[in-house]
């Protein structure tokens, strides 16, 4: 990877975002971070766009989905990663739906968050100079292999969060990515 990642970090546990920054920074990560979600706006608005953001859900003040909101309004281009200890099925398909590009579970390997991180940069670069890209690496983004869901599978869970938002609007089909 030739290009620097711009990181936006944002959590209001102070010790696990400095900590986590350098963990990203060894990587060669560009990173900034904020403490809560009024730091990341600003952020956002003093620098050039931020390529991931790294946010947490509850924070004091302004949480994490009210900053994911805001953030996709002043940076529609940034894709966002929420990451959280606090998670629940019904957070993690309102994120979504918000527009992050996934939903985390901390304390989160350091790994796999730098993989999703470099994810969400290729699909935001993609989208920004599609022309630049393998088509068999666009195709791996917008094509995967799908199974149908058992209806005694955990999973359809998902479904019925999804039906109780969306009512009669609901889609016969859920697509759930495991990676």
């Amino acid at each position: 990877m030739n290009a620097k990642v711009r990181i936006l970090l944002v959590d209001d546990e102070e010790p696990f975002v400095m900590n986590l920054s350098r963990l990203l920074q060894n990587r060669n990560f560009e990173v900034v971070t904020a403490l809560d979600g009024f730091e990341a706006l600003a952020a956002m608005r003093g620098a050039p766009a931020f390529d991931v953001a790294v946010l947490d859900v509850k924070m004091p003040g302004m949480d994490g989905m009210a900053t994911l909101k805001a953030l996709k309004k002043l940076s529609p281009q940034t894709e966002v990663i929420m990451l959280t200890g606090h998670a629940t099925l019904k957070s993690g398909i309102q994120a979504i739906r918000e527009g992050a590009f996934d939903f985390l579970m901390k304390p989160c390997d350091i790994e796999d968050l730098t993989t999703k991180i470099r994810e969400a940069y290729d699909v935001e670069t993609m989208r920004r100079h599609p022309v630049l890209w393998p088509r068999n690496k666009v195709a791996e983004i917008i094509h995967c292999t799908f199974e149908r869901l058992a209806p005694d599978d955990r999973l359809a869970d998902a479904l019925e969060v999804f039906n109780e938002e969306n009512g009669a609007r609901a889609a016969e089909t859920a697509y759930i990515l495991d990676s």
